[in-house]
């Protein structure tokens, strides 16, 4: 069914890190792979494999770096998910009982539908986490 490993979790983080970014600005690998907590090397590799399937682009040059090619709201969950892990959504249930092919069935329905969401929610965590209260004592 679905495993999601460390590489899914450090891309999450590089794109929720670029989609913070302004129009048009750009991050570095090295400021990124810090804001990401991601060993620089290893968010390389991942960036380059968002960039092939067209959710990151890159600029070279002085002012280059990392961007999102498309919205957040352009982009699911099951995007770098299916990009980044081996047989993440293959067929879980390999049986000929009609029982447990239904109900493993209905259960990845249910699975995939948590997995469309758009990483446009990113920026609502984002938002409470930064919520501050002030108490005075």
């Amino acid at each position: 069914m679905i495993g999601i490993s460390s590489k899914t979790i450090y891309a999450l983080a590089a794109i929720h890190q670029l989609g913070l970014l302004q129009e048009n600005e750009r991050i570095n690998i090295k400021s990124l792979a810090l804001k990401s907590s991601a060993p620089e090397k290893f968010l390389s590799q991942i960036l380059l494999e968002l960039k092939k399937a067209h959710i990151l682009k890159s600029t070279k040059g002085a002012n280059g770096g990392y961007s999102l090619e498309k919205n957040l709201y352009e982009i699911s969950l099951k995007d770098v998910i299916s990009t980044l892990e081996t047989n993440a959504f293959e067929e879980i249930c390999k049986t000929d009982n009609p029982t447990l092919k239904l109900f493993w069935e209905e259960k990845q329905k249910a699975l995939m539908h948590v997995f469309d969401t758009p990483l446009s929610e990113l920026k609502m965590y984002h938002e409470k986490t930064n919520q501050s209260f002030n108490y005075i004592i």
